[in-house]
């Protein structure tokens, strides 16, 4: 009687579902794209549900859906309908890309720069970023597996010592602050908490002369994807960088 073919062990695919804020356009729209084509589910923030639809109809076909999602960082009503949706829907999230941005002040200066275009900057890339991941937390912890990336610049970065930019650069210093304190908090938890600065990219925001969006995005999915335990550093182009 001949023995049972052997079966060789096959590699399950784990699902995966990722959120990406101020994702309708630029780098946002970008990572939302790659993070899909590696056949992620995409919940595609945007703070305008129309320009939100309008970009998923863009990436229809991807091997990863892409669903719109109405996500003002800002207010904590639309961040709790969210995530309430998001567990009845899916029940887990793996993925959150805290790309939400603006205010980008090249122009200015700190003697000159009013104090509501600083706390503008601070709700949107300091606080935004920590109301998103506090809420979006417990769905991490449930499946023991999480990558929190949040998007930053080199700019805010303690070794950058020039004058222009004051509120988007303070906002970030703040927001690479949060992301090591966090990442510190949940050493052990499977979950992930990285800093990627994109470097200058040719956005709307950037404006003409910097890099290919897909090259600044490279780097951020990466810290969404990466397999070995790397946490509460800051990156670019997959490389540590000084904070």
């Amino acid at each position: 009687m001949s023995r049972p073919a052997r079966r060789l062990p096959v590699a399950i695919p784990v699902y995966r579902v990722a959120l990406v804020s101020g994702a309708n356009r630029g780098l946002g729209f970008e990572v939302a794209r790659q993070l899909s084509e590696r056949g992620m589910t995409v919940l595609l923030g945007a703070r305008d549900l129309d320009k939100g639809l309008h970009a998923a109809r863009k990436l229809a076909g991807a091997p990863g859906d892409v669903i719109a999602v109405q996500l003002d960082v800002t207010r904590q009503d639309q961040v709790d309908t969210l995530v309430r949706w998001i567990d009845v829907t899916y029940g887990r999230l793996d993925v959150l890309v805290n790309n939400a941005g603006a205010y980008y002040d090249p122009g200015a200066n700190p003697a000159s720069t009013e104090i509501a275009s600083v706390r503008e900057a601070m709700d949107t890339h300091l606080f935004g970023s920590w109301r998103l991941s506090s809420a979006m937390l417990p769905l991490m912890r449930r499946h023991r597996y999480g990558r929190i990336v949040n998007v930053s610049s080199g700019c805010g970065a303690s070794t950058s010592d020039s004058g222009n930019c004051p509120a988007y650069r303070v906002s970030k210093s703040a927001l690479n602050t949060y992301t090591r304190a966090l990442a510190r908090e949940l050493e052990g938890s499977g979950i992930q908490v990285n800093a990627v600065c994109p470097g200058w990219v040719a956005t709307d925001m950037g404006g003409p002369g910097g890099r290919p969006v897909a090259e600044g995005a490279a780097g951020i999915v990466w810290a969404a994807c990466v397999p070995e335990p790397v946490t509460g550093g800051f990156y670019r182009d997959g490389q540590r960088i000084a904070w």
